[in-house]
């Protein structure tokens, strides 16, 4: 049942074969419902009431073959107009339209439109044109299918763009979040060898340092050793230069003293002052030297057997 001012209807009472008249029944809303149990009725006409807007689910009346909307106050059409794929008559005289839904393009049957009289938008205006005939209505259709087609070419290829961009966006970031994984990866990889190396270094040096210390005592010893050995062997050296050098010292004494004695008991000088004296000293020493023979000979006498 369908309200118009109040009173129900029948929908079949209105039903002559393929055709339902629901005009001037003064109805503010479109009974889908009941029409949908009306498969027969492929040809509707709801002229002449207080519609404003249609259901979402009357595109779901896709039987229509023929549907008259003219003289409502029909501001838009559902933006799913086009499952209405069998409609060939459609007749949308006299309401608020301004612009068509871009599913209109999927109505591949329509023969048929008429737009006169709605504030339509100038450029869909210019192509609909009039509808004073069948051939101006039959043309204004084709004009506007491909219109509409025209338009849904075009927001499907913006569409397209824009879901390639946002792929291209998605495959970007994705992208970028690989190579970021991978730097953190390299990153955690370099850190990783740089502190297996780093505990290498500190290994080698704490082992460096036992085997140091452990070497240390027999190093000593061998640098004691050989301070030792050297020191040894360059006493007897020491001592034997310390020898020479005395001896030599004694000799050039003992020649020095001899040289001017022989001198002043060989030669003709031996009458001068100074070897004179030199002589006296000599013949004294001797003297000395004799005597005390002769001392120690009394105070040992056996000393010579």
């Amino acid at each position: 049942m369908a309200k118009s001012g109040g009173k129900g209807v029948n929908l079949k009472d209105k039903l002559e074969g393929n055709e339902l008249d629901l005009s001037l029944c003064d109805l503010n809303e479109v009974p889908v419902k009941e029409l949908a149990e009306l498969p027969k009725a492929t040809i509707l006409d709801l002229s002449c009431n207080n519609l404003t807007s249609l259901p979402s689910d009357f595109c779901s009346l896709t039987h229509l073959v023929k549907l008259d909307l003219s003289k409502n106050q029909l501001q838009q059409l559902p933006q799913d107009f086009g499952r209405l794929i069998n409609l060939q008559h459609l007749d949308l005289l006299n309401n608020r339209l301004i612009t068509l839904p871009v599913s209109f393009a999927q109505l591949k049957n329509l023969k048929w439109l008429d737009l006169k009289d709605n504030p339509l938008d100038p450029t869909l205006a210019k192509v609909a044109g009039d509808c004073l005939d069948e051939k101006q209505c039959k043309q204004a259709a084709v004009r506007v299918l491909q219109h509409m087609r025209t338009i849904q070419s075009e927001m499907d290829r913006l569409k397209q763009q824009k879901l390639q961009a946002k792929r291209e966006l998605e495959k970007k970031r994705e992208a970028e979040q690989r190579a970021k994984e991978a730097q953190e990866r390299e990153l955690r990889k370099r850190e990783k060898a740089e502190e297996k190396e780093r505990r290498r270094r500190e290994y080698d040096a704490l082992r460096a340092a036992k085997q140091e210390m452990a070497t240390q005592p027999r190093k000593e010893k061998g640098e004691n050793l050989k301070l030792s050995a050297s020191h040894l062997s360059r006493s007897p050296q020491h001592k034997r230069s310390w020898s020479r050098i005395l001896l030599k010292m004694l000799l050039f004494l003992l020649l020095s003293t001899l040289s001017p004695l022989v001198i002043c008991r060989v030669t003709e000088l031996r009458h001068q002052p100074v070897c004179i004296r030199v002589n006296t000293l000599y013949e004294d020493a001797l003297a000395i030297v004799q005597g005390r023979e002769i001392l120690q000979n009394v105070l040992h006498p056996g000393s010579q057997q």
